[in-house]
C-alpha cells in the first residue's frame, strides 16, 4: 500500500499534524479543523429497563415485576478504545460480585497469587457509625513479575487506593473522592535491532492523584432536581509529562407540568498539559439546555447543545451549536422505538487518550473531537420470560478522525494518527440478554464498525467488530461463577519502518471466575484467563499472556 508522503511526514514528528494533501497548517482552517486533531467515536446512549430515579433522566420504562427483577444494561455512546481493561496484557482480578445473603460482614481482605509470578492483595473497611455519616476506604495490588515476553521485561503492576466520605441529609447528599492509581509497566514490544542500538528505555509508570466533591437533591418532592460535581485530577508519568485537570458537571431539571420537564446540563474542564517543553492550556465549556416531555405512548426531547473549546497552543477559539432530538415511541407493550439526531464537542486529554491505549509515546499532540451529527435509531424492551433486548444503528460525521499506530523508529511506543478531513462512521449494534431472577443472567452484545476516511489509509488500530458474552450463575448461594467470551476483529496497523500493513489475527478470549464460600467469613476465588491460550495481539507487536489463572483467599469481618 503506498502511504502519502505528508502522512508519513506527520507520522514521524509523531506530535505534528496529519493532513494529507495539504502543507502543514501552524493554526486551524477554516470550519474549525485542528491540525493533528483527534476523534475519539462514542456510539451509543445509556437505556435502563427500571423507571428511572432523577427527574432528569426519566423515560418511559418497562416497570419489573415482583417475580422478577429485569436487567440493567446500557448502549453506551462508547469510545472505540484501543484497549479493552478487560483484555490488556495481565492477570484479571477475580469477580467483585458475590452471591446475596451470603454474608452481613461488609469489610474483607483478599489474598491471591497466580502463574507469570503474579500477586493479588485487596482490602475493604467502611465505617457507618451514624445512620446519616459513612466513610469507605479500599485499596488494591494486582501484579505480574513476568509477562509473555522476555520476562521481567514485560512485567507490570498495578495499585490504587480511594477513600469515599459521605453524608446525607433530608433535603440533600454530599460526598467526597479521594483516590491514588499507579501504573506501571514496559513497553515490551521492541524489536530486538532497535534495542541493540542502545536507544531503548522499556519503562514506564503513571501516577494519578484525584478529588473530587459533589452535591445533589435526595428529596424526591422537590420541584427542582439537580446534581453538581467538581473534581481536579493530576497525571504524571516517567517521562515528565504531566497533566492538571479542573472538572465541574451540572445536571438539573424542574418540572413545569406533570409531563413537560425543562432540564440543563452544564460542564466547564480547565486543563494544563506539559511536556517537555509543551505547555498547553485547554478549556472546554458546554450548556446543554432541553424540554422534555413524557406520556404514556412516548417522550419527545428537544434542545441545543452548544460547546466551546479553546487551546492555547493551537490558537483556537472555536464555538459550536449541535440541535438535540430524542423521541421514544412505546407502540405496545414493553417495546420502545426511538430515534434522534445530535452533536458535540468530545474533550481528548492525555488521560483519556492513555486510557485508551496506554503505549504511547512522548509529546502526544492533544485535540478535541468535532462530532458533527450523529442520527440513529432503533428499538429496545422486554421480549417477556427474562429476555429482554436492543437494536441500533447510527450513522455519524466526525472531523479529525483519530486512531493509534506504532510510532517511528521505535515501533514499540504508539503515535496518534488524525484524518483532517471527514470521517463517516456506520455503527450497527445489537443487545440480547436473559435473566432468570437472581440465579442466572447472560448478556449478549455486538458492534459492528464501517470507516469512510477522506486521508487516512485505515483506520489503524480500531477493530470492525467487537462482541462480549457475560454469564453469571449463583448456586447455592455459596457458588458464584461468572465466565465471558470476547471477540475483536478487524485491526490494522502499519510498520512504517518496513512499510509493512498488518491485519491482527481475530482475538478469541474466555475468562471463568469462581467464587466459593466456605463459611460466613471466609470464601475462595479462582479466575482462569485467556482459556484458549491465544498469544494474541491487541496492539501490534504487544503478545498477551497466553492461558493465565489468578487464586487465593477471603476474610470478611
Amino acid at each position: 500500500m503506498i502511504v502519502r508522503p505528508l502522512f508519513i511526514l506527520g507520522f514521524c514528528s509523531i506530535a505534528t499534524a496529519v493532513l494529507a494533501q495539504e502543507p502543514k497548517p501552524t493554526r486551524p482552517v477554516k470550519e474549525g479543523e485542528v491540525d493533528n486533531q483527534e476523534i475519539t467515536v462514542e456510539k451509543s446512549r445509556k437505556i435502563e429497563l427500571q423507571p428511572a430515579t432523577r427527574i432528569f433522566n426519566k423515560i418511559p420504562s418497562v416497570k419489573p415485576s415482583a417475580e422478577q427483577r429485569k436487567l440493567t444494561y446500557e448502549f453506551e455512546d462508547r469510545k472505540l478504545t484501543v484497549g479493552d481493561p478487560r483484555i490488556t496484557p495481565g492477570v484479571l482480578a477475580p469477580a467483585a460480585t458475590q452471591a446475596e445473603e451470603t454474608s452481613s460482614f461488609n469489610n474483607y481482605v483478599k489474598l491471591g497469587a497466580g502463574n507469570y509470578s503474579s500477586f493479588l492483595g485487596e482490602g475493604f473497611v467502611g465505617l457507618n457509625a451514624m445512620s446519616n455519616l459513612s466513610l469507605e476506604a479500599s485499596a488494591r495490588h494486582l501484579s505480574s513479575a513476568i509477562g509473555p515476553v522476555d520476562g521481567k521485561n514485560s512485567a507490570q503492576s498495578d495499585t490504587r487506593f480511594r477513600v469515599t466520605g459521605k453524608y446525607l441529609a433530608d433535603a440533600f447528599k454530599l460526598q467526597a473522592d479521594f483516590g491514588y492509581d499507579r501504573n506501571a509497566y514496559n513497553f515490551y514490544g521492541y524489536s530486538r535491532e532497535y534495542a541493540a542500538l542502545g536507544f531503548f528505555d522499556p519503562k514506564q509508570h503513571l501516577n494519578t492523584i484525584n478529588f473530587k466533591l459533589g452535591i445533589e437533591n435526595a428529596n424526591s418532592e422537590n420541584a427542582i432536581d439537580y446534581s453538581l460535581r467538581t473534581g481536579i485530577t493530576n497525571l504524571s508519568d516517567r517521562f515528565n509529562a504531566s497533566e492538571f485537570d479542573w472538572g465541574t458537571n451540572l445536571n438539573a431539571s424542574i418540572g413545569i407540568s406533570g409531563s413537560v420537564f425543562a432540564l440543563l446540563a452544564a460542564d466547564a474542564y480547565v486543563t494544563q498539559r506539559s511536556d517537555g517543553s509543551i505547555v498547553d492550556n485547554r478549556n472546554l465549556f458546554r450548556v446543554k439546555p432541553t424540554f422534555k416531555y413524557t406520556s404514556s405512548m412516548f417522550t419527545l426531547t428537544a434542545g441545543i447543545n452548544a460547546v466551546n473549546q479553546t487551546d492555547q497552543r493551537q490558537n483556537i477559539n472555536d464555538t459550536r451549536a449541535f440541535p438535540v432530538i430524542d423521541i421514544d415511541l412505546v407502540p405496545v407493550g414493553n417495546v420502545h422505538i426511538f430515534a434522534g439526531v445530535d452533536g458535540d464537542i468530545n474533550r481528548n486529554t492525555l488521560r483519556s487518550l492513555l486510557g485508551e491505549n496506554k503505549w504511547l509515546g512522548q509529546q502526544v499532540v492533544l485535540a478535541n473531537t468535532v462530532k458533527m451529527i450523529d442520527i440513529y435509531g432503533g428499538s429496545k424492551g422486554a421480549l417477556g420470560g427474562g429476555f429482554s433486548y436492543e437494536g441500533k444503528a447510527s450513522y455519524a460525521r466526525y472531523r479529525n478522525f483519530s486512531t493509534f499506530n506504532n510510532a517511528i523508529p521505535d515501533t514499540s511506543k504508539f503515535a496518534v494518527l488524525y484524518d483532517g478531513g471527514i470521517a463517516n462512521v456506520l455503527t450497527i449494534s445489537g443487545q440480547l440478554a436473559y435473566a432468570q431472577k437472581d440465579k442466572f443472567r447472560s448478556t449478549l452484545k455486538a458492534d459492528f464498525f464501517n470507516y469512510s476516511l477522506e486521508r487516512l489509509e485505515e483506520a489503524w488500530g480500531r477493530p470492525r467488530v467487537a462482541a462480549t458474552w457475560t454469564n453469571s450463575f449463583i448456586l447455592d448461594k455459596k457458588l458464584f461463577i461468572t465466565a465471558d467470551l470476547y471477540f475483536y476483529e478487524g485491526i490494522k496497523n502499519r510498520n512504517f519502518v518496513t512499510a509493512k500493513t498488518y491485519t491482527l489475527n481475530p482475538i478469541y478470549d474466555a475468562n471463568v471466575k469462581i467464587d466459593y464460600f466456605l463459611g460466613k467469613q471466609i470464601s475462595a476465588f479462582v479466575s482462569l484467563n485467556n482459556l484458549f491460550g491465544q498469544n494474541y495481539q491487541r496492539y501490534l507487536y504487544y503478545q498477551n499472556q497466553g492461558l493465565n489463572f489468578l487464586g487465593g483467599i477471603s476474610y470478611s469481618f
